[in-house]
């Protein structure tokens, strides 16, 4: 079943996709690209400089094309906003747990939606057919992954 999306939504979806996209055109790998979008519309209260914790998570991790980057950006993107911030905030280790196992829901639920479009989450899958890593069909493959991603923490950050 479809989910229907308001309009506010859809153009915050859409936002997120373009800039991302401009971002990969100006050399910001997958990762980076996702996180810098989505941290330009959101008001989160963190410093500029927290891009630098995706910059090792391009290429599918340091560039071993294990689990994209466009996906692990998406993933930080989202936790910005409705992660901890303090996760021993709970008195107890059990509140803690259990605080955890709450947030992760929409993030479960995210992964699965691109791994249901994709079919995988790997880098080395999601780029084969598309050739070499310098390659121009490589690289559009790549920026419609990483808008995809972008739009969907767009999207979960909405939820």
């Amino acid at each position: 079943m479809e989910e229907k999306i308001n309009a506010a939504t859809e153009q915050k979806i859409n936002a997120a996709q373009s800039a991302a996209g401009e971002y990969f055109k100006q050399g910001l790998n997958c990762a980076e690209c996702v996180l810098q979008s989505f941290l330009d519309m959101h008001n989160v209260d963190l410093p500029k400089e927290i891009i630098a914790l995706s910059s090792g998570f391009g290429g599918g991790m340091g560039h071993t094309k294990n689990t994209c980057g466009a996906i692990t950006g998406a993933v930080m993107a989202l936790s910005a906003l409705k992660g901890r911030k303090d996760p021993l905030a709970k008195e107890t280790t059990k509140e803690r747990i259990q605080e955890i196992q709450q947030i992760y829901g929409p993030f479960g639920d995210m992964i699965r939606e691109i791994e249901q479009q994709y079919g995988t989450l790997i880098c080395k899958e999601l780029s084969a057919p598309h050739g070499d890593f310098a390659g121009k069909e490589r690289k559009k493959n790549c920026k419609q992954i990483i808008s995809y991603c972008a739009g969907l923490a767009a999207k979960y950050a909405e939820k």
